[in-house]
């Protein structure tokens, strides 16, 4: 998976795997986090919102599973 540079005072990249539907989000202080099960509709969504932020807030964090990768 390779990050994809975002806008975002939160959030500096994000990645998605179709294969384990992960999404992935490289925070601007340099925390990974990778939110498995996550529908490639969320994912398509979250980079169409004019605020990566808000759209993680409402609708991923707290919703999916995460793990810290570093």
């Amino acid at each position: 998976m390779v990050y994809q540079s975002v806008q975002s005072s939160m959030l500096d990249a994000v990645r998605y795997d179709d294969e384990s539907s992960t999404l992935g989000l490289r925070f601007n202080n340099g925390k990974i986090y990778e939110y498995p099960n996550v529908p490639r509709h969320v994912y398509s969504a979250f980079l169409a919102a004019p605020s990566k932020g808000q759209f993680f807030d409402a609708n991923v964090k707290g919703k999916y599973a995460s793990r810290k990768i570093n």
